[in-house]
């Protein structure tokens, strides 16, 4: 059997005791980092005789399919440093390879920091997207919130405390410096803290520096109401921004209610009209 188990964010009280009771009973625990959870089955004070095996994003691979035949006659128990695995972290390849391999799997619930975050954020949390870590490269990150100006749902980010102020600067940029937002950092730990306002407040916030882990939830767009022309410029600024035609029209089509092969046909129509214009030209 394999069991996804979710470990504490920060406080060890997190831990429920159904957690101790699988830990304390696993064959195998596959741990994203084991000297990590190592230190967490001390602090815990569970007693166990389980092998516990590495599981990073540079082995799971590899690993995925040893621990998804050893779960068919033992009990893995999967765990990342924090939360939930297979969000944001290890985890999914193995999952894939136990379904594969028809073995049951379950979960222990618990502990998320996107989760927790949205909840005390203050911003809507009837339909969200967690959309993972944000880009290094601000090439990546500009693509990334350019193609997420519309989205209309809560937005969640896990960031770096050395990058969050640049990444506040161009979530400005592309989302508005009036944007509600809200920065969540060392959730359920000791200096817990949530920074709410505008992303212009953030900003400003964060020009000093911060520590610890870092959540950024931001609100989604106000719907728009688009006439063909405006949504076809809007995919326009997307396709300049680097995205494809496609993914532009269709992106587009879902916050304007004009049909993407529509807009794609808008699209189209005015590139045949530039090529004949330069043609006349000649």
């Amino acid at each position: 059997m394999l069991i996804l188990a979710a470990t504490p964010i920060g406080n060890l009280g997190d831990a429920s005791p159904r957690l101790r009771e699988t830990l304390a009973a696993a064959d195998i625990i596959a741990a994203e980092d084991t000297r990590t959870t190592g230190q967490l089955l001390k602090l815990l004070d569970i007693k166990h005789s389980a092998k516990l095996v590495p599981l990073h994003d540079h082995n799971e691979r590899q690993k995925a399919d040893e621990l998804a035949a050893a779960a068919v006659t033992q009990l893995v128990v999967l765990v990342s440093d924090a939360g939930m695995p297979t969000v944001s972290d290890p985890g999914f390849r193995v999952v894939a390879a136990a379904i594969a391999r028809d073995v049951e799997i379950s979960s222990i619930p618990g502990p998320s920091a996107p989760v927790t975050a949205l909840a005390v954020s203050g911003i809507p949390t009837d339909r969200w997207s967690f959309e993972g870590f944000v880009p290094r490269k601000s090439g990546d990150k500009r693509k990334l919130f350019a193609s997420l100006a519309n989205e209309t749902r809560t937005m969640l980010f896990f960031e770096s405390p050395h990058r969050v102020h640049e990444t506040l600067q161009a979530m400005q940029q592309y989302f508005g410096a009036e944007r509600q937002a809200a920065l969540c950092r060392e959730l359920t730990k000791l200096h817990e803290e949530v920074i709410r306002g505008t992303l212009q407040k953030l900003t400003a916030a964060t020009a000093a520096g911060v520590r610890g882990e870092i959540v950024l939830v931001v609100a989604g767009a106000d719907p728009q109401i688009d006439t063909p022309e405006t949504a076809l410029q809007r995919v326009l600024e997307r396709v300049a921004s680097g995205e494809r035609v496609k993914d532009a029209t269709r992106a587009v089509a879902a916050t304007s209610g004009i049909p993407a092969r529509e807009l794609y046909a808008m699209v189209t129509a005015m590139k045949d009209s530039a090529r004949r214009g330069a043609l006349n030209e000649k």
